[in-house]
């Protein structure tokens, strides 16, 4: 016996809705299909969905792409999310030595 999804078992209708914005997405697409997959694989990476990446991995092979392409799209959308990361995180701690200086306690973190 295969295993459902939890959605598909549980809210069914919400799923459907799903596979017709899948649909929908096919039909209005306005980019090619290479790029449909570099763009897919970059977000699956994002995610970090192991099917996902797979999928749009072979879907962009498919597509006509290389792996050094591939490989091109990976090392980019890692360095994106290092920008991303690195930006954030300046802005959470903002003045961290100011922080260290009133002598900022990590229970009163969630407070601020």
């Amino acid at each position: 016996m295969s295993e459902q999804r939890l959605l598909a078992e549980w809210f069914p209708e919400f799923a459907e809705q799903l596979d017709k914005m899948d649909e929908l997405y096919r039909e209005m697409r306005t980019i090619d299909e290479k790029t449909y997959q570099f763009i897919c694989f970059a977000l699956s990476i994002k995610a970090r969905s192991k099917p996902c990446v797979l999928k749009h991995f072979m879907g962009a092979l498919e597509a006509g792409a290389t792996v050094k392409e591939l490989a091109y799209i990976l090392a980019l959308t890692m360095r994106e999310a290092a920008g991303g990361d690195d930006c954030w995180t300046h802005d959470a701690i903002g003045d961290w030595k100011t922080l260290i200086a009133e002598g900022l306690k990590s229970s009163e973190c969630c407070k601020r």
